[in-house]
């Protein structure tokens, strides 16, 4: 499959076919639907089994995309060292990828989080140092600092656990500490042994210390002993089993709002992967009120948009698009995933499709990436393979 496809191509019906063959040459043939003036390219471009994951990818966060979809589009549609911006990044699947790939990888997410989270796996420490750093933190001075956290944590484990926060909050980080915090964050709550918690709910949504008890009760349950660093250099073994990125161009990762990318400069960037909220109400105080507790993140300071309605929604679509115009060069290209929401009744690729109109992108296809699908209606429904169907769809552009 060639790379950077569409660089030298005119903006023409012929250009249109090109660019439509090249990502029909996946698979079994590419169904094409056409409605309401959309174009729908409905194929299995990407599965678990074409391609295995990398390592480091395997970080939870809610909402997250597979690194299937970043892959499939910065393998066609970029050469090595070209940039890969990912606005709404985050746990950082865009940029990774784009490392791993030896592009340049860019970031930026309205969620302090997400620089935490994303930075270290760019440029990851040997796990030799992770080993020595752990040895030197003095977990036996750590005080707890909240008692109503022994709903989640035996008070040894929360001890230790405090000490570590204190030790990365009064230092100058480095990239071994950086790398410490991102797994113990990953680490805070869990549903199995590898987490410093007793059972609790999926690490990328923590739940309220009076939810946690009601937990206990009901499965008659007590926090258990945790070793907190022989677990940080378990998962850290895990992560790095395939290896560290090769080598890359210096990594650009921001906080900030996606329509708004003043770390970009005009026609910097070659490819845009996103994936932005969809229409529910976000719940980030709630949802990350146990990882900004430990990363030392004040949650009123983050300002997280909340787009109730579909005119909500496109205005900020719009105002995205209207930047990745700037910072997109000709020839670039943007893919816009977007999700099934409200009983399927709303297809959002149709509001991206609108709030397109008139800026300076081609607007080329919705590709449709179907894990199983019995008959094509069943593409625009949401069905998580209850109804047959398991489907990204991501709004294809390119910058003229």
């Amino acid at each position: 499959m060639p790379q950077a496809l569409a660089r030298n191509l005119a903006c023409s019906a012929d250009t249109l076919e090109a660019e439509l063959l090249a990502f029909d040459a996946f698979g079994a043939p590419t169904r094409r639907i056409e409605e309401e003036g959309l174009l729908y390219l409905v194929n299995e471009f990407w599965t678990s089994a074409q391609r295995q994951a990398h390592s480091l990818h395997e970080i939870s966060y809610r909402a997250c995309f597979k690194p299937q979809l970043p892959g499939f589009f910065i393998s066609r549609l970029t050469s090595p060292g070209e940039a890969v911006l990912d606005p709404f990044m985050g746990r950082g699947t865009t940029p990774l990828e784009a490392a791993l790939q030896g592009r340049r990888p860019m970031g930026a997410d309205i969620n302090p989080l997400s620089i935490l989270l994303t930075r270290p796996r760019l440029s990851p420490p040997p796990l030799a140092g992770i080993e020595k750093r752990l040895a030197e933190i003095p977990w036996e001075k750590g005080e707890i600092e909240r008692d109503d956290l022994l709903v989640f944590y035996h008070p040894e484990t929360l001890r230790r656990l405090c000490a570590l926060r204190r030790h990365l909050l009064e230092r100058d980080t480095d990239g071994v500490d950086d790398w410490i915090r991102m797994v113990a964050i990953n680490r805070l709550t869990g549903h199995s042994p590898g987490f410093f918690s007793v059972y609790s709910l999926p690490p990328n949504q923590a739940v309220s210390i009076e939810a946690q008890a009601k937990i206990n009760a009901k499965r008659k349950q007590t926090p258990p002993l945790r070793d907190v660093a022989a677990l940080i250099l378990r998962k850290s073994r895990a992560l790095l089993a395939d290896g560290a990125p090769p080598l890359h161009p210096p990594a650009v990762l921001a906080t900030g709002e996606a329509w708004r990318a003043p770390y970009a400069g005009d026609a910097e960037v070659r490819l845009v992967v996103t994936s932005p909220p969809f229409l529910d109400v976000v719940q980030y105080a709630s949802d990350n009120w146990l990882r900004n507790w430990f990363a030392g993140v004040d949650a009123d300071a983050v300002r997280i948009s909340a787009h109730r309605s579909e005119a909500e929604w496109e205005r900020m679509v719009r105002a995205c698009l209207a930047e990745f115009a700037r910072i997109v060069a000709p020839g670039g290209h943007v893919a816009f995933e977007v999700g099934e929401v409200r009983g399927g009744k709303v297809l959002l690729e149709r509001l991206v499709w609108r709030a397109a109109e008139g800026l300076p992108f081609e607007r080329l296809f919705v590709l449709v990436n179907s894990q199983s699908f019995t008959k094509t209606s069943n593409c625009w429904g949401v069905g998580n393979n209850a109804k047959g169907t398991n489907t990204n769809r991501v709004v294809t552009l390119r910058r003229i």
